[in-house]
């Protein structure tokens, strides 16, 4: 069983940066692909990166690329996303998933998630 928690959620300014965490536990981290989605007021789940275990390779969505950074420490069970440039559009609460195979960013790849973390971007 995979537990994650999120964290680093806040209210910043259009064209300002967070990280947010994701702590692992219940299971080590190796092996799993963990992404990040997030999820709009009235919207779907978006996913918008992911990185494998093995060798860290990541995917982003194209409303994310080059301004998100996803990252993860598996001697802390920890992954991490860099969000930088942030856009009133990028508002929403942020959640992080696990799942014991390849990255992807469809929802029904994850089985494990974790219980979300209110990022607000406004001036």
């Amino acid at each position: 069983q995979l537990y994650l928690v999120a964290s680093g959620g806040g209210l910043v300014q259009p064209g300002g940066s967070l990280r947010l965490s994701c702590v692992v536990s219940g299971n080590t981290i190796d092996g799993h692909a963990i992404a990040w989605f997030r999820q709009a007021p009235g919207e779907e789940h978006e996913g918008i990166s992911c990185i494998q275990s093995e060798d860290h390779r990541t995917q982003y969505a194209d409303s994310v690329k080059g301004r998100f950074t996803i990252s993860r420490d598996n001697a802390k069970n920890t992954v991490y996303l860099q969000m930088n440039n942030l856009r009133t559009e990028d508002t929403g609460v942020y959640y992080c998933a696990g799942t014991r195979g390849w990255c992807g960013l469809r929802y029904s790849q994850f089985g494990a998630w974790g219980q979300g973390t209110q990022v607000t971007v406004s001036s």
